[in-house]
């Protein structure tokens, strides 16, 4: 199947479904998850209103966020004020359909402590975290050459197997949506081409948020 070329330098086209204030409220949450857990306890995992309720998927990044020598400098300092490095320090989601609230609790607790890339967050790296949200519209069933690379995430399965890549993916990699196609389905652990052999391609937006870095 030939696609239509497409630019991929496109910025990412993030919704907005939720207000400044929920935005606030789940970033507090993910750390609550967090701390809760490093301390041995729980939290409540009942949505406080309607709208967290609602079902969607979930991702949660983890940044460790490390001072660059400089920071203490003034800011009339002529060689600049110290800098910010950013590590990912875990990154776990929920596929399958959840309370966003519910969602968002357990996917930041599993990005700290389970997932086997890094080793599990300890007490004195969760206050130099740093979350990133990423909350995922229902999927729906999507023609290659609809897709927009910088707005959707795809989700590609076929014979058992299932891969998801997040909209900001492609972006970061430079790739054309024939490359985010592909990368998809390796993703699922399928040939690059399966897209074209009967794959199931179904795409999704995403609302991406993150605190300001290094607070």
């Amino acid at each position: 199947m030939s696609l239509p070329q497409h630019n991929s330098s496109s910025a990412v086209v993030s919704v907005q479904e939720f207000s400044q204030e929920e935005r606030i409220q789940l970033l507090r949450l993910a750390h609550d998850s967090i701390s809760s857990a490093l301390e041995h306890g729980e939290i409540s995992l009942e949505p406080p209103t309607p709208h967290f309720a609602e079902p969607r998927g979930v991702f949660t990044s983890l940044y460790l966020c490390h001072d660059l020598p400089g920071d203490d400098r003034p800011a009339d300092d002529p060689l600049g004020r110290g800098e910010r490095r950013e590590e990912l320090r875990g990154c776990v989601g929920y596929v399958s359909t959840c309370p966003v609230y519910r969602a968002v609790a357990e996917t930041a607790r599993a990005a700290a402590f389970d997932d086997n890339r890094f080793p599990p967050v300890t007490r004195e790296e969760a206050p130099h975290l740093a979350v990133e949200l990423s909350i995922l519209s229902p999927a729906q069933a999507i023609l290659p050459e609809e897709i927009e690379v910088g707005r959707h995430g795809l989700l590609i399965s076929w014979q058992g197997r299932r891969g998801l890549l997040l909209p900001q993916v492609p972006v970061e990699h430079a790739w054309d949506r024939r490359i985010f196609l592909e990368q998809t389905c390796r993703k699922a652990g399928l040939p690059p081409d399966a897209w074209q052999k009967g794959a199931t391609i179904e795409a999704f937006t995403a609302e991406v948020f993150c605190e300001k870095r290094g607070q």
